[in-house]
């Protein structure tokens, strides 16, 4: 019984669920980090900051690869795009 759960495909509403409730949180998360960028640096917090975005992407990345697996290309292309714009973020603050 467990082998049939397993292989069972994922149930699109969960997926929806699942991936809209990531996606909120990943997106407060980087508004947070991209706020806070400039007051952080200022302060000398630049290390902090870049650890901080260094864990954003490695979590969206996480999460993207979760949609690619199950086949969920909206959810990964966003999360693409949330580490695209982290990624940058971490560029120009390692530029200061």
């Amino acid at each position: 019984m467990a082998d049939d759960q397993e292989s069972a495909p994922p149930d699109p509403r969960a997926n929806f669920d699942y991936f809209s409730n990531e996606y909120a949180q990943a997106l407060q998360a980087f508004k947070a980090i991209e706020h806070q960028a400039a007051t952080l640096v200022a302060l000398g917090g630049g290390g902090d900051l870049r650890t901080f975005i260094d864990q954003f992407i490695a979590m969206a990345s996480g999460v993207k690869a979760v949609a690619d697996e199950r086949n969920e290309p909206h959810f990964a292309e966003w999360f693409t795009e949330l580490i695209d714009k982290a990624e940058k973020l971490r560029a120009a603050v390692a530029a200061r």
